[in-house]
């Protein structure tokens, strides 16, 4: 089969393209033939070392797919061969990644895809709805009629975030580039404000006086200071990005106001917790509330130059998706 790889851990170039032996298949896995897989900065992150796991090389490179089953394992049920399904936690702990045109996915880790839903939109979307799952729900315990602040909602996981939080219930105010203020509103945030607005402090006191129940950070600034003084009390803090952030943390305040801060990446979560965050990805894709900003399709051998263009910042806005057997 055809594959973008690597053999070593390092940049972008070292991408390759070229055919490896198909994958092969466990008693509880399935082999999906790919129809799409995308590139998230994940990916960039498991490629050059920076997020360290347990890899063989040659190693596929990638997370998230969305394919038709080709076989499946005698331990495996509930799928069958011609089913269209999604992964999104390929590429990582000893598995190997959905950038190829076959990929032996663990049943406990494959989903449906619902009826109608484009493959296209579907594998653009699922990694950042499920980080905001996550985020969200099993690290952030949101709840119906709760305020909830998301720094950077016009990106992916941005998005994402404010469409689950919505659809919840809650109450979303949302900070972003001017140039993004209509699009966060048309995710459904109530309140949008520019993040360069030198009184933006003041607006989001004035946006939430009754403070934040939880605040989520996508760009990874994680202005702590910041943040917990909009929090109310027992408010929450969900960290989700920045790995390289370095803040101060206001630990009086924090603890006066009964206040907490939880961090994760979607790399540790357990197949239940996915499972959870796939039902709601899935519900919410049926009823054609997450969709992706823009979508350009590459084939799949542009993986080393859409992984470069993600590391240089040139994707703001925009998800690429590669396709297998698509034109070079």
């Amino acid at each position: 089969m055809r594959a973008a790889f690597i053999e070593t851990l390092g940049a972008p170039e070292d991408i390759r393209y070229g055919v490896l032996p198909a994958p092969r298949t466990g008693p509880a896995d399935v082999l999906v033939d790919v129809v799409a897989t995308t590139v998230n900065p994940v990916d960039t992150f498991v490629r050059s070392g920076a997020f360290r796991t347990a890899l063989d090389f040659p190693f596929v490179v990638g997370r998230d797919l969305v394919g038709t089953v080709a076989a499946v394992g005698p331990l495996v049920s509930g799928f069958a061969v011609g089913d269209l399904v999604w992964s999104n936690s390929l590429g990582h702990a000893g598995r190997q990644g959905a950038a190829a045109e076959r990929a032996a996915v663990p049943a406990d880790r494959l989903y449906h895809l619902p009826a109608g839903v484009d493959p296209v939109r579907a594998v653009a979307v699922v990694h950042p709805a499920a980080t905001a799952y996550l985020g969200l729900f099993t690290h952030g315990g949101l709840r119906a009629g709760r305020t909830v602040l998301v720094c950077g909602a016009a990106g992916n996981v941005g998005a994402a975030l404010v469409a689950l939080a919505v659809d919840a219930g809650a109450r979303v105010v949302a900070t972003a580039a001017a140039r993004d203020l209509a699009y966060c509103r048309e995710s459904g945030a109530e309140v949008v404000l520019d993040y360069r607005d030198p009184a933006l402090a003041e607006r989001l006191a004035e946006a939430c006086p009754g403070g934040v129940d939880l605040y989520l950070d996508t760009s990874g600034v994680n202005d702590l200071a910041a943040a917990v003084g909009l929090l109310a009390p027992r408010g929450r803090i969900v960290l989700l990005a920045g790995a390289a952030s370095r803040p101060v943390l206001p630990v009086g305040p924090l603890y006066m106001k009964d206040c907490s801060i939880a961090g994760f990446v979607i790399s540790h979560a357990t197949t239940a917790e996915l499972a959870a965050a796939a039902a709601a990805v899935n519900r919410l894709l049926a009823a054609g509330r997450l969709r992706p900003r823009a979508v350009e399709v590459l084939p799949l051998s542009a993986a080393a130059r859409v992984h470069g263009r993600m590391e240089r910042g040139e994707l703001h806005g925009r998800r690429v998706v590669l396709r297998p057997g698509d034109p070079a």
